[in-house]
Order: C-alpha cells, then sequence, then structure tokens
C-alpha cells in the first residue's frame, strides 16, 4: 500500500516501521475503496503514522474521544515548523480522522444516547409508532428528532419527566415562533408534541400534559402551493447541459423532478434495480402509501439517467441511483436535491417564496391541471393518498384571477 503512495526511501521507512501497521494499511485499503483519491489517502496516512506514534494503542481498553483530542493536540511533530499555532481546521481533521480509524478497527469507545434522560421514554414511542400506529419511517424519524430536541431543550438531567408542566411546552414553542417557524410548523410540532405526551400519560409516566397543548389556529386550506411558471421550469431544467460528472448527475435527477413530480426523498431512494430498461418502467417506493408505483420510462428521463450510468455514475457498491462525487463515495441525502434546486433557481432569478426541491412538484401539478387533466389522474400521477392533497392546486387559479384583477369593473356599474 504505501509503496504505492510513496517513493521516497525515508519515507517509506517512517510508514512501515510506526506502530500498528497492519491495522493502517487496511484502514488506507477501505478509504480507497470509498472513493478516495489518491492525495487525500497520501494525508490520512500521515495523519496515522503522526497519531500511531502519539497515542499508546496497545492497550486493551477502548479509546474516549476525550483521550483521541489530548493525543491529537499533543501529538509528535515529524517536520519542524516555526509557526506554533496551527489552524482549527487541521486540528479538526487530525481528530476526524483519528476518530474514523479507531472506529474502523473497533476501538472507539461511542457516546451513547440511551444513556442520556428521557431517550427511553422518546424510544418506547418510536415503538408504539412504528409497531401500533404503522407510520412510516419518515414520520417516525422526524418526530423522533422534534421530541428529542424539545426534551434536551426544556429538560435538566435532574429532571423527572413528570415535572414536566404545559408551561415547558408553551415556552418552547412559543422560542420557535420567534425564531422564524411558521404557523403551519408549530401546529405540526403541537400535534407531535400532544400525541407523545397522550402517550407518556397512557403510560403514567406524566400527567395533565396533553390536553393543554394549544396551536396556532390553521385554516383549512389557506396555504397555496406555489411553484414556477412552466416557463420558468423550462428553462430551468435547460440550464443543466454541462458534460461535467455533476452536470451530468443533476439533470438526472432535476428531469425526475421535473417529470414525474417525484418528491426529493423518492429520488434519492431510487436503486439501480428500480429501473426496468428492458420494459422501459421506472419503479417508485412511495413511502406514504407503503406500496412501489409504476411509471413509463419517458425517453428524456431515460437518457438522461443512461448518460449519467455510462459516464458519471462512480464505481461504488452502493446500490442507490444517485452518489456523490467526492470522497467518500455515498448516497446523496434530501437535503442535498433541495440545495441543487434552490441554487440552480437562485442563479436564474427565478423569484419564488419557496424553492426547494418541492416546487418541481407544485409546478408539475399546476401543469398537469392546466392542460385538462382530472384530479384523480393528477393525484395518481403524483401518488396522493388522498383526493383532498390533490384538491389543493385546484383552490385558486392566479392566472385567471389576475386577468380578473385586469378587468374596469368600474365600466360595469
Amino acid at each position: 500500500m504505501f509503496e504505492t503512495l510513496f517513493t521516497q526511501p525515508h519515507v517509506l521507512a517512517a510508514h512501515n516501521l510506526a506502530p500498528c501497521l497492519e491495522s493502517r494499511k487496511r484502514f488506507l485499503v477501505h478509504c480507497q475503496e470509498q472513493g478516495y483519491p489518491p492525495m487525500s489517502i497520501r494525508k490520512i496516512a500521515w495523519i496515522l503514522l503522526v497519531f500511531s506514534r502519539s497515542m499508546d494503542l496497545c492497550r486493551p481498553v477502548q479509546i474516549t474521544h476525550e483521550e483521541i483530542a489530548f493525543a491529537v493536540d499533543h501529538r509528535i511533530r515529524l517536520v519542524r515548523s516555526e509557526r506554533t499555532n496551527e489552524s482549527r481546521s487541521s486540528r479538526l481533521l487530525f481528530i476526524h480522522t483519528a476518530t474514523a480509524w479507531l472506529r474502523f478497527l473497533g476501538r472507539l469507545e461511542e457516546w451513547h444516547p440511551t444513556n442520556e434522560p428521557f431517550v427511553r421514554y422518546v424510544e418506547h414511542y418510536v415503538d408504539f409508532m412504528r409497531d401500533q400506529r404503522g407510520l412510516s419511517p419518515a414520520t417516525i424519524s422526524n418526530c423522533r428528532d422534534e421530541i428529542g430536541h424539545f426534551l434536551a431543550t426544556v429538560c435538566r438531567p435532574d429532571k423527572a419527566l413528570d415535572a414536566l408542566t404545559i408551561h415547558d411546552v408553551d415556552a418552547y414553542l412559543a422560542y420557535q415562533g420567534n425564531h422564524g417557524w411558521a404557523r403551519a410548523s408549530l401546529h405540526a410540532l403541537a400535534s407531535t408534541l400532544r400525541n407523545f405526551f397522550r402517550y407518556v400519560e397512557g403510560q403514567g409516566w406524566a400527567t395533565n400534559v396533553a390536553s393543554g397543548i394549544e396551536a396556532p389556529v390553521v385554516y383549512r386550506e389557506e396555504g397555496l402551493p406555489l411553484g414556477p411558471d412552466w416557463e420558468d421550469v423550462q428553462r430551468f431544467v435547460a440550464s443543466f447541459v454541462g458534460d461535467s460528472t455533476i452536470d451530468l448527475r443533476n439533470r438526472a435527477m432535476i428531469m425526475l423532478l421535473v417529470v414525474y413530480g417525484l418528491r426529493r426523498g423518492e429520488v434519492v431512494r431510487l436503486r439501480l434495480e428500480d429501473i426496468d430498461w428492458r420494459d422501459e418502467i421506472l419503479h417508485v417506493n412511495r413511502p406514504k402509501q407503503r406500496c412501489t408505483q409504476q411509471y413509463p420510462l419517458v425517453a428524456t428521463v431515460g437518457n438522461a439517467i443512461l448518460r449519467y450510468l455510462k459516464e458519471a455514475r462512480p464505481r461504488s457498491a452502493h446500490r442507490e441511483l444517485f452518489l456523490s462525487v467526492e470522497a467518500p463515495i455515498r448516497p446523496l441525502s434530501p437535503g442535498c436535491v433541495s440545495g441543487i434546486v434552490r441554487s440552480r433557481l437562485a442563479t436564474l432569478g427565478i423569484d419564488i417564496p419557496r424553492r426547494g426541491a418541492h416546487c418541481l412538484r407544485h409546478a408539475n401539478a399546476r401543469h398537469l391541471l392546466d392542460a385538462g387533466f382530472a384530479l384523480k389522474e393528477i393525484g395518481d400521477h403524483l401518488g396522493h393518498r388522498s383526493a383532498s392533497s390533490t384538491r389543493t392546486y385546484a383552490k385558486v387559479d392566479l392566472t385567471e384571477l389576475r386577468r380578473v384583477a385586469e378587468i374596469d369593473l368600474g365600466s360595469l356599474l
């Protein structure tokens, strides 16, 4: 391994004679398999060399995060430099690499959140949501995060769960409202906390909280699903014309968002086997419906995906369709898709209230509605569970309202 990274004899000797030779080699091979370029692997090898000389790894005990930080701060300097103050980023890189190496070896003493207060109550509730209510994994994950953040914010380690009061909930909701949360988001948060406290009260862990939780009023069908005009959508799609690895990947994802109106999570969850090239069928996993929906593979979308697979997708053991282009090679997150959409809309000067990936889903629905498709057909295309979800797109035709506003009603009097 080291012979492929370094050529100078004294450097090779330093790496081969340092402690933990085999474990360092195995980790470098692992990094290579993850898609790290040679320059990054050489840097990792240097960090492992320094760290292995700065800490006694022969002890048969787990290494803590505090011990890693101490060893990095007091590490042996293999190169003398006049610089005495290193950058914060350099220190963090040393800590990150050493931590990843020890975790790979199984020598890292992980932090266990189950030892934190209230976590067992949250996990009980998670089991209830999954086994009794049958909620989707995405919904369960969101609820766990929101409840965990609430408890971490309002609770102290020495405070029991049954000591929480409605005042704690009100203060938390007010805090989030003062930090930019919209009324609809606060309404959903209050509902999540209310359901959680109903459960814990049923278990006898708390009393008299759920019934007192009040949320901001959200009037029925008050919100309008706003997306870019279809002309802007076409201009948006046409902007992804580059031949770079990132451009080819992003164009394939954008085509899926625009043509099929997929959610960002559905795009990143697509796997290689979800595309039936022989029968030209796209299989989309719908987590809310707990089913897989089939679409005919449109030629433009299929060509964009095929070009990405042939020219841009990194070689990887991951089965997800869309991967990062830089090491470590990994599946994309939903937030990455929204970031791509938001950045390009801003570059093109397309000004809409919300620029995330979901705005393209709204644009797709409005385009189908304007083309004369029935609400049932649009709902089936978007994978809606109920007709009420689709009806929101027919609440107000903004184009026609603008035409009405241009009429001189005074002349009719």
